[in-house]
């Protein structure tokens, strides 16, 4: 089935994007002044005119390094799709970024309500709402909630080229979402321990982290960013060399590292069958 539908393409290969963007939205209201949910619904809680020019700002340093690192045919033909939260303050920095690409540029744009931030109801009343937000600390922010479907939708999407993108172009997908939800998205990708999730710092508002297609295929920090900024992120020294290995690591090279975890979970001291 799977071959038949490659020959219908008429390709024996998808095309993977080059880059996928994660971006946190800009300063918005409720960052300046947690008072602002009691009088706002979290989904209409505005971008401030920081915020604004901060994600301005942003889509021209995004738009700069898209196009100098891309390369080739096919780079000089790259283009963008986006998938934006819903919420009032990731679709105006959305906008915003948006005044740094041509219109040429821009495959299209997907609002995707899996990748909104955690709902806490329509108005908060400001001292239950530090009582929930310790809770959810004391628990666990991965525990507490975790959105589900939006990772396997986007490799549907791309499995399937409903970004209807030409293959003598570079794709680069941009994720325009919120803080939490970018490092559980994250951990999915990469398939870090809870452990190693909640040792990550948020993102700053407007911070985008660039993964990128490594030459064996798999998907790293390490071509634009450096160990020293993994690490200020609050990643381990393992996480680190996991995603330099990524940069020109095969993913049989990347399976043989998953052996590393079985000595938390299994007495591998004895190696024969118990049966025998």
């Amino acid at each position: 089935h799977h071959k038949g539908r490659e020959n219908k393409m008429g390709t024996d290969k998808k095309i993977l994007p080059k880059r996928i963007i994660l971006m946190r939205h800009g300063e918005s209201a409720g960052n300046i002044d947690q008072g602002a949910y009691a009088t706002t619904p979290d989904h209409k809680i505005p971008l401030t005119e920081e915020g604004r020019a901060q994600a301005r700002e942003a889509g021209r340093k995004m738009r700069a390094l898209i196009s100098a690192q891309s390369g080739g045919t096919c780079g000089e033909n790259w283009r963008v799709y986006f998938y934006v939260s819903p919420y009032e303050r990731t679709r105006t920095t959305l906008r915003e970024v948006g005044k740094a690409f041509s219109r040429r540029r821009v495959i299209g744009v997907r609002e995707e309500c899996r990748i909104r931030e955690q709902d806490f109801g329509n108005f908060q009343v400001e001292d239950r709402m530090r009582v929930v937000k310790e809770t959810r600390e004391r628990f666990g922010r991965f525990f507490y909630r975790f959105p589900e479907g939006f990772l396997e939708s986007l490799w549907r999407d791309v499995d399937m080229n409903r970004h209807q993108v030409d293959p003598l172009s570079e794709l680069n997908l941009v994720i325009v979402s919120h803080g939490l939800t970018s490092r559980v998205f994250l951990m999915k990708w990469f398939k870090w321990t809870v452990e190693e999730f909640e040792r990550l710092n948020n993102l700053g508002n407007c911070e985008f982290r660039v993964m990128e297609l490594g030459a064996g295929g798999e998907y790293t920090f390490g071509i634009h960013h450096t160990e020293e900024e993994m690490l200020a992120w609050g990643m381990s020294k393992d996480m680190i060399d996991d995603q330099m290995v990524r940069v020109n690591g095969s993913r049989e090279t990347l399976n043989d590292c998953c052996t590393l975890q079985l000595d938390e979970y299994f007495d591998l001291l004895d190696v024969t069958d118990d049966e025998e």
